[in-house]
């Protein structure tokens, strides 16, 4: 039983301290944030999963982040806006859509597949993340748990 118990610690552990490391950021995407950013400071990197990668940062006076995959590819920048740099249609149709909702946050998404306006809104104990795109076509529509905000 001793034994079982003592292997059981160790395993602890283990299994511990090698959660607790952190992986540093791969070369190649420090390359390519650079190349991206070149003015960007205070960076902050996270590792988003195990091939994904995010910095946080200011550049251009604004906080930033942008996500990178391990081989350097860039995948996302986001940045918060104000409500009234919303495009008109995009504010339109968010105003049409979810009506008596408030609207917590906003932000601008690119991606390679072009620019999002994401909004974070909120109705009684309902908190919602909404994206349209530059049209004001709704993309996306997502509930928010306590895990899910900012």
């Amino acid at each position: 039983m001793k034994v079982l118990k003592l292997l059981f610690m160790v395993v602890s552990v283990t299994g511990l301290s090698a959660f607790a490391i952190k992986k540093e950021v791969p070369e190649k995407v420090e390359e390519a944030f650079n190349k991206k950013f070149p003015e960007a400071k205070a960076v902050h990197w996270d590792q988003e999963s195990d091939h994904e990668w995010e910095a946080a940062f200011k550049y251009g006076g604004h906080r930033y982040s942008a996500n990178f995959m391990d081989d350097g590819t860039w995948k996302e920048t986001e940045h918060e806006i104000k409500l009234k740099q919303l495009p008109d249609r995009v504010r339109i149709s968010l105003f049409q859509k979810f009506q008596n909702y408030k609207i917590k946050a906003q932000e601008i998404s690119e991606t390679t597949n072009g620019i999002l306006y994401e909004c974070e809104i909120k109705k009684g104990k309902s908190k919602l993340e909404v994206a349209f795109d530059e049209k004001g076509e709704l993309k996306k529509k997502e509930v928010l748990t306590g895990e899910d905000e900012d």
